[in-house]
């Protein structure tokens, strides 16, 4: 829609209000439950008897399956109707949630796990395609989806915070039962406040796109995610996956490009606007994962914060994502959205130079004050970002639009996992290259460990010498955390000045797509 059918929508009215605040329940609980395992998940394996390879998997066929899943919901949303979708999905979660809670085997644990992601990425896409039907006004658009955004990064930053305050009074079981109140209000409130929608002339749904989807998407973040376990270890199966993946990927695209109608609609990244979003989402990901990961470490190996300690010291990350969400729309009413993203990016450059700066002892108020203004920056772009795909694309193709933004955010994270997590046990071992231990030359722990058996004036300098390394590791990732930054905020604001040069080249439909994005 073009910026003058934006203002001339009819306005939201309570209704849409309310029912947005249905809404992001689900937004707040799938991104809880992606984190709030983290603490759980030590005392769950003890009760369950779950080896290594079975924690790994409880741990992470959730996060699998979300992003496995997630292009074909979005697209499955469009054709059967989106709060259609939402409802079962909601009902699912619930009855997974329930069974993940009482689970009595690690097998039935990771079945349930997986089942949970399933229905986790019927949720997501919905929402925000549903958001986008609800309000059509540009501004409060704006508004609907920062709140939605806001609730997204606040949920993965308190899943941590709010498993261990209910580990301390209840079993694991808890932290997967509290999800079923907000789930039955959803079923009981969705379908009163929430209005149906689906696309008019859906077209046949194309069972080997959705195989090949999944194969694709699977094998490249599993491929991923060992690179981010395995490190420099171990490289012939994670490249061989992600390396597969990326062959089914190259197969599904030829595809796509020859149906009538594609489950994903690739026509879209004919969009410059929509494109550079969808690749600054990946790359904010990359940049955020990385750091994060090695700030968790860090509060945990180096300063010595207990699991659920570091977990409180990390949550003004994801408050500080909420708060840059939420002051988004107030920014785009006075100035145009990308202006607001590529400022708050170069914001979020002045918090990765803060980590370049952190040193292995007294570090901790840096690391927070860094981590924090990181996060903000990225506010904008999360908000108005989103609200860009989703609001450059005609509704019927909203579902699909909502579901590649949500994908450019689990590859992103993924990708800072694995790469950023390499690239920091590298600078790792080669400063402890000469270390008199071996067992102390490959990874922190391996250094705590071994200081254990050592006379306690070299087991003081070996752990000095190896948070040292360690911190140099994480220096080096605010670098290039920093970097990705400053490039993402040049290519916002480039992008935008481009597609104003272009909008007279461009035919009609396309020029209101890029007047939408603006």
């Amino acid at each position: 829609m073009s910026d003058v059918a934006g203002a001339r929508a009819p306005s939201a009215g309570r209704r849409e209000w309310i029912g947005l605040a249905v809404l992001v329940l689900p937004t707040l609980l799938v991104a809880m439950d992606m984190t709030s395992l983290f603490l759980a998940l030590p005392r769950l394996s003890a009760d369950l008897g779950a080896n290594g390879t079975e924690q790994l998997w409880i741990s992470d066929a959730y996060g699998f399956m979300v992003a496995g899943f997630v292009i074909t919901m979005g697209t499955l949303g469009d054709r059967i109707g989106r709060r259609r979708l939402l409802l079962l999905g909601g009902a699912a979660f619930a009855v997974l949630s329930v069974a993940a809670a009482y689970a009595s085997t690690p097998e039935m644990m990771i079945v349930a796990r997986g089942l949970l992601g399933v229905a986790g990425a019927t949720l997501m896409p919905s929402t925000l395609a549903l958001i986008s039907n609800m309000f059509r006004r540009d501004g409060q658009r704006a508004k609907a989806i920062s709140v939605w955004a806001t609730c997204q990064f606040a949920g993965g930053a308190l899943g941590p915070v709010l498993a261990g305050v209910l580990l301390q009074h209840f079993w694991w079981g808890s932290v997967f039962l509290i999800a079923v109140p907000a789930m039955v209000v959803l079923l009981l409130a969705g379908p009163v406040l929430l209005p149906e929608y689906r696309n008019p002339a859906p077209g046949r749904m194309d069972p080997v796109s959705v195989a090949l989807s999944l194969g694709a998407v699977l094998a490249v973040v599993y491929g991923l995610k060992q690179l981010a376990v395995e490190g420099a270890h171990d490289l012939a199966l994670p490249l061989a996956a992600i390396v597969v993946g990326t062959a089914v990927g190259v197969v599904f695209v030829r595809r796509q490009l020859t149906l009538d109608t594609p489950l994903l609609d690739l026509r879209l990244f004919g969009n410059r606007s929509f494109t550079a979003v969808l690749v600054a989402l990946v790359l904010a990901g990359v940049a955020m994962a990385g750091t994060g990961l090695l700030v968790t470490q860090y509060l945990q190996s180096v300063l010595g914060h207990s699991p659920a300690g570091s977990a409180l010291l990390f949550a003004p990350m994801g408050l500080g994502v909420a708060v840059g969400t939420m002051t988004a729309p107030a920014l785009a009413s006075r100035m145009r959205p990308t202006t607001a993203i590529a400022g708050g990016l170069a914001v979020s450059v002045l918090g990765c130079l803060l980590l370049t700066q952190v040193s292995s002892t007294g570090g901790l108020p840096l690391v927070i004050v860094g981590i924090t203004v990181l996060a903000l920056g990225t506010g904008p772009l999360f908000a108005l970002g989103t609200g860009m795909v989703v609001g450059s694309v005609p509704p019927e193709r909203a579902g699909s639009a909502a579901s590649m933004s949500e994908t450019s955010n689990y590859f992103g994270s993924s990708l800072g996992l694995a790469l950023l997590g390499v690239t920091a046990a590298s600078v790792y071992q080669h400063h402890m290259a000469h270390a008199g231990v071996p067992a102390a030359r490959e990874t922190l722990a391996g250094a705590v460990t071994a200081a254990r058996n050592l006379p306690s004036d070299q087991a003081a300098e070996l752990l000095h010498t190896a948070k040292d390394a360690f911190t140099s590791g994480l220096n080096l990732t605010g670098a290039i955390a920093a970097a990705l930054f400053a490039a993402l905020a040049v290519l916002t604001a480039t992008t935008r000045r481009e597609s104003a040069q272009a909008a007279v080249e461009l035919p009609e439909t396309q020029v209101e797509l890029e007047g939408a994005s603006s």
